[in-house]
């Protein structure tokens, strides 16, 4: 089963040129999810690519931070912020990156598309 996250523009980019490495997440998904579709949130608006999932870790957010944070792509001050009042946190491991040659239009390729505040489940 495949997951549309919506994702920041700059940090969708750290996804696709290697920089960032797992995508964090407060909520996590409850069905088996081995890939991930790349919403990009306004001002782009558009589905970019997608990547295979690798491990998933959880853990309180320092260990987490501990264990991801060189391979965060983002600023620690920013995930403590995003972490704040949280005792779980979620390390989604990005693999194998596949970069659309065109990008979707998620009004085309899903009926009623609202982007997801979080995720959504593909069938």
């Amino acid at each position: 089963m495949k997951a549309l996250l919506s994702i920041k523009p700059e940090f969708a980019e750290a996804i696709f040129n290697g920089e960032k490495k797992f995508e964090y997440r407060k909520v996590i998904f409850k069905e088996k999810v081995k890939y991930i579709q790349v919403y990009v949130t306004k001002p782009i608006g558009k589905i970019i690519g997608e990547f295979e999932i690798g491990e998933i870790i959880k853990d309180n957010p320092a260990k987490v931070w501990e264990k991801t944070g060189i391979y965060s792509g983002i600023k620690k001050s920013f995930y403590t912020q995003y972490f704040r009042d949280r005792q779980v946190a979620y390390a989604i491991e990005i693999k194998a990156i596949n970069r659309y040659k065109e990008a979707l239009c998620p009004y085309k390729e899903y009926n009623n598309f609202i982007a997801p505040q979080s995720f959504r489940y593909i069938k």
